[in-house]
């Protein structure tokens, strides 16, 4: 894996076969900027410009040089092969290209032309306009549900760091194993019965999620009992105040948490999650005045308005730059 980076780094033109690109400029994407950001848990940056993750249950390593946008995927290992489970790198997978380029396009909702929406955020919003030639190619990825809901229960007075070991810690415990690369074992996310097993509180206790685990656990039970699977990702094709409306039943799903699962998994691009920072700098920057000394539901409600004024039908968007 190394050895194919390398060759990637300091030669793309003639980088092997298993390597496939997609165009994408950086104004349409940087990957250094989305996938560090905390909209995801799952990556991290497995060489210089490299970064390595988990999508739809295979490994990927993705980077970019110039307009390109450059990726491999990792076949699952053979449970027979002794020598990928020691260290080995794993084999590439055999995946249809274009599917392969399907799964990116659609995570990154590629679709969505940023350079044009950063243009009608910066003629709305001076302050918007001030930031964003420090911070372009940031756009909003589109998630697994699942994954998406339990990643954001683990949010609650975090910090990116400690989260992604937290949903590390998850995956290994309750997840498939996949593959592993440079001597790491990568894992796919939990599904739904794993997480709602009659353990699986005490297990998740044990692994550091202090009252995280009962609102884990909690919602893995009222969605297999209630909504299932397909019921949440259904969410995406109701309104927004519904599938809003619908999360805050979960356990340990408040509203910040309920508007980055709208955001980042159920296509509600005008979801802006408000959180004491965004509250901060509504007031301080903008000039917004609600609410007394805390966040209060009214305030949330009318900070998030005050942006979707501002910033059109994908405000989430522009709050993620």
């Amino acid at each position: 894996c190394s050895l194919t980076l390398m060759k990637l780094r300091d030669a793309p033109s003639a980088c092997p076969s298993l390597w496939r690109c997609l165009p994408c400029p950086p104004a349409e994407l940087r990957l250094d900027l989305v996938l560090s950001s905390g909209q995801s848990f799952r990556w991290w940056e497995s060489s210089p410009g490299a970064w390595t993750g988990v999508l739809e249950g295979r490994v990927w390593t993705l980077r970019q040089d110039g307009d390109q946008l450059w990726y491999t995927v990792y076949g699952e290992e053979d449970e027979h092969e002794e020598e990928e489970r020691d260290g080995y790198p794993a084999k590439a997978a055999k995946l249809d290209v274009a599917e392969t380029d399907r799964i990116l396009r659609d995570y990154f909702q590629l679709d969505v032309g940023l350079s044009a929406l950063y243009r009608a955020w910066a003629a709305a919003d001076p302050l918007f306009r001030k930031v964003a030639n420090d911070f372009p190619g940031v756009r909003v990825l589109r998630q697994d549900p699942v994954e998406c809901l339990f990643s954001f229960i683990c949010t609650s007075n975090n910090h990116i760091s400690r989260i992604t070991a937290m949903i590390e810690r998850l995956c290994q415990a309750f997840g498939r194993r996949l593959c592993c690369l440079d001597s790491r074992p990568f894992h796919a996310f939990p599904s739904l019965s794993a997480l709602q097993g009659a353990d699986a509180e005490a297990r998740l206790r044990a692994l550091g999620f202090g009252y995280r685990a009962k609102f884990v656990s909690g919602s893995a039970r009222a969605i297999a009992e209630g909504l299932g699977t397909e019921g949440l990702c259904h969410l995406r094709t109701v309104p927004y105040a519904e599938a809003r409306r619908v999360l805050c039943a979960l356990p340990g799903v408040g509203a910040k948490v309920a508007d980055c699962v709208c955001l980042l998994s159920l296509d509600k691009a005008e979801a802006v999650p408000v959180d004491t920072h965004v509250w901060h700098i509504a007031r301080q920057r903008y000039g917004v005045t609600l609410g007394g000394k805390s966040l209060t539901p009214r305030a949330y409600q009318e900070i998030g308005d005050f942006f979707r004024g501002l910033w059109g039908p994908r405000a989430g968007w522009a709050q993620a730059v």
